[in-house]
């Protein structure tokens, strides 16, 4: 062969290997964005669940800290964009693990779990070409109950 009839061969040769590249590459990036999605979602619930078992019983402050934002903060988390307190769902449990239907009137000798679950959050792929969404799995975290706002000498102190 010569160098005429080859013309055009490096090019067609990266265009297939490059998509391959290119799609692995794209893929590694999002399983990474995905996993730490999955571990910041975690943490959110587990770091819920430990302000709800030392904190007021529903403290709406609760929620907007557990997505990492500040008390005063009601919008979406500054860290993962689509997490609101809307996908938190808090639940105080007794001694048997059944819900405390109305805490605030049981009150605190009722309650000896706190649960705080998150369910149904949509993670968003960014391959381009391949826009589909994944719904992740329940995420749940159950903790007993400590203070629940209350110091030693009985007054409820805020969070």
């Amino acid at each position: 062969m010569n160098r005429k009839g080859m013309r055009g061969t490096y090019s067609v040769e990266f265009a297939i290997v490059g998509l391959l590249v290119f799609t692995l590459l794209f893929g590694v990036l999002e399983m990474g964005r995905l996993y730490f999605t999955m571990n910041a979602l975690d943490e959110a619930v587990r770091r819920g669940a430990r302000l709800a078992a030392v904190c007021n019983i529903s403290d709406p402050v609760v929620l907007q800290r557990a997505i990492f934002n500040a008390s005063g903060d009601t919008g979406a988390s500054q860290l993962i964009g689509n997490l609101k307190t809307s996908n938190l769902t808090l639940t105080y449990l007794d001694a048997n693990g059944a819900q405390v239907t109305s805490p605030k009137t049981t009150g605190y000798p009722a309650i000896r779990y706190v649960q705080l679950s998150l369910q149904g959050f949509t993670f968003n792929l960014f391959i381009p070409g391949f826009g589909a969404s994944i719904t992740l799995p329940v995420f749940r975290a159950t903790l007993p109950r400590e203070s629940l706002g209350r110091n030693p000498t009985g007054e409820i102190t805020t969070c």
